[in-house]
């Protein structure tokens, strides 16, 4: 690697702390004067969020504090406001105009699978809460047979077994997405021996209630059948956050909303302005492809710092997907076949990666 010395150290501005948001401003913080821009405290691990919800004391172990992660750059506690490509504003009103821009803010999804709490002890608390709902409930209905849903039902089960947990959905199978039969299969034999019921292929209208509160919930399918519940969970809902975006950021959204992007992930029709994760159209809605293209952008900018190597495109994954059903259970889909429970408890089930984000948020004062 060059040394410091010989180049420029260039402004990046990441807009967004989710998954590629840090892995991009981590890689690049030796090269760059790295700003890192979000309206919460903290990373939340949003992977292992489902298991907080049955384990509290797993709240110790997914929040991290955005001021451990960059050594160099600095962290801004602020919400982005309007962005045209040149420009930045924040919500205090501060304009940025860096270099290189690159936008990671991700999607919203339903709480508490996403916790977008400004604040690490509001989240803790709003968690907890949620537990002490769950913890009461008898009966519990997840709306969403998606990998959320499934994850969701196996994590109740496996800390809560005699709850009975119902998931339903219009769809008439489980896991939509280019997966093999195979892999639908193994999580439906395990869903059924622990005693999941699966309510697919009719519609439902939604409870009144607000999800993960405590409430009398009766609905009905499309059949005419009635669920009965305590609680109900919202298990889909992926919507990009881009409406922030202005001018020529603004006209780069496809009609679903999500950027488009080139093969080096910058924003349709920009130069030094890239787009990551959830927010993007370069691939499907999932942490690990969005740390990927992270760590891709992080080194394509560093190419165009240093002079070194060339940009690279981004190559999206094959379809690969590990679904925990609890900490020792569930399958997944890898590039050499189908994995059973005992594969996927390693990979993911559990630690659920959290030894991963606690060793990439090593900065800063307070690290442990």
């Amino acid at each position: 690697m060059m040394s410091e010395q010989t180049y420029p150290r260039p402004s990046v501005l990441v807009v967004g702390g989710g998954y590629g948001g840090i892995n991009a401003a981590k890689a690049l913080d030796d090269v760059a004067e790295v700003t890192l821009v979000d309206p919460t405290e903290a990373f939340t691990h949003n992977v292992a969020a489902w298991r907080a919800l049955v384990e509290p004391e797993w709240l110790d172990r997914i929040f991290f504090p955005y001021e451990r992660l960059l050594r160099r750059g600095r962290f801004v506690r602020d919400r982005v406001v309007a962005a045209d490509g040149h420009e930045v504003t924040l919500g205090s009103g501060e304009r940025l105009r860096p270099d290189y821009l690159v936008l990671a803010t991700g999607s919203t999804y339903p709480f508490p699978a996403k916790v977008d709490e400004p604040d690490l002890g509001t989240a803790r608390d709003r968690l907890r809460a949620a537990h002490a709902v769950l913890r009461d409930a008898g009966r519990v209905l997840l709306v969403g047979a998606g990998p959320s849903g499934l994850e969701l039902a196996g994590e109740i089960k496996a800390y809560f077994p005699e709850k009975h947990v119902t998931i339903a959905d219009a769809a008439p199978e489980i896991l939509p997405g280019p997966y093999a039969p195979e892999l639908r299969e193994e999580l439906h034999r395990q869903l059924d021996k622990l005693g999941v019921e699966l309510r697919l292929g009719s519609r439902l209208e939604l409870p009144t209630a607000d999800p993960a509160t405590r409430a009398a919930i009766s609905v009905r399918t499309g059949d005419g059948d009635e669920l009965a519940a305590d609680v109900w969970y919202r298990c889909f809902g992926v919507s990009p956050t881009t409406g922030y975006l202005r001018g020529a950021l603004a006209g780069a959204r496809d009609e679903r909303g999500y950027l488009r992007v080139d093969g080096q992930l910058r924003v349709d029709g920009q130069q030094r302005v890239f787009a990551i994760g959830d927010m993007a159209d370069a691939d499907l809605n999932m942490a690990g492809r969005a740390s990927m293209q992270g760590q891709l952008i992080a080194a394509n900018i560093r190419a165009l710092i240093t002079g070194e190597g060339e940009p690279a495109d981004y190559q999206p994954m094959p379809p690969v997907i590990v679904v925990p059903l609890g900490p020792e259970g569930g399958a997944g889909q890898m590039p050499d076949g189908v994995k059973g429970p005992e594969a996927v408890a390693g990979i993911k089930g559990r630690n659920m990666l959290v030894e991963m984000y606690s060793a990439l948020f090593d900065a800063g004062p307070g690290r442990n």
